[in-house]
């Protein structure tokens, strides 16, 4: 059973990364890059600024902690499952579009860039849906955004994505939880 859905990640894996051109390889290589999108982060924390104002240090700083959290998870699993990336893929590493020569990590399941944007979308959606009822639209497609940018690029499979979303949805809900029952923030500022 097993060896049926991977094969069937591997072939999606193929045809997803098969589609590509000069200007999406530009795009998606400066998408993956974490500081490419510190304008988005501003924004981000102008929300939040506005919105829990004298606490925002208590969100930045839960923001923080989930991070690191799902990143260092993220890795974890990476080492336990052992799974190959796509580039490291021998079987098939003829046949992936790899931009700028760029592989990674040895492992890739489940992906750290799918945890995290996951992770953090997910928190502050559930933190923000009450004062910006668009928010999670905007989040979710940065989830989307990323997550498909590490395809695009020849380092994970679809399921390492799958298998981040997972991971970030569950951490993002516990620490978006943890905020609200533990300090309150909503009810005071929303």
């Amino acid at each position: 059973m097993f060896e049926k859905i991977e094969e069937f990640d591997v072939m999606l894996f193929l045809f997803l990364n098969s589609h590509h051109n000069p200007f999406f390889d530009s795009f998606f290589y400066f998408i993956t890059n974490r500081f490419a999108l510190i304008p988005f982060y501003l924004i981000l924390l102008f929300l939040v600024v506005k919105t829990f104002k004298t606490n925002t240090w208590k969100i930045l700083l839960a923001a923080a902690l989930l991070i690191l959290c799902s990143d260092q998870l993220s890795v974890l699993l990476k080492n336990t499952f052992e799974r190959y990336r796509p580039c490291h893929n021998s079987e098939i590493q003829s046949l992936i579009h790899l931009v700028n020569n760029k592989c990674g990590g040895l492992y890739g399941f489940v992906s750290s860039h799918a945890t995290n944007s996951m992770a953090i979308s997910v928190f502050l959606f559930l933190l923000l849906k009450n004062k910006y009822s668009k928010i999670g639209y905007l989040l979710f497609a940065y989830t989307l955004l990323v997550s498909y940018s590490r395809i695009y690029l020849g380092l994970h499979y679809p399921l390492d994505m799958m298998g981040g979303w997972v991971i970030g949805f569950i951490l993002g809900i516990s620490f978006a939880f943890l905020i609200k029952s533990k300090i309150n923030l909503l009810e005071s500022n929303v």
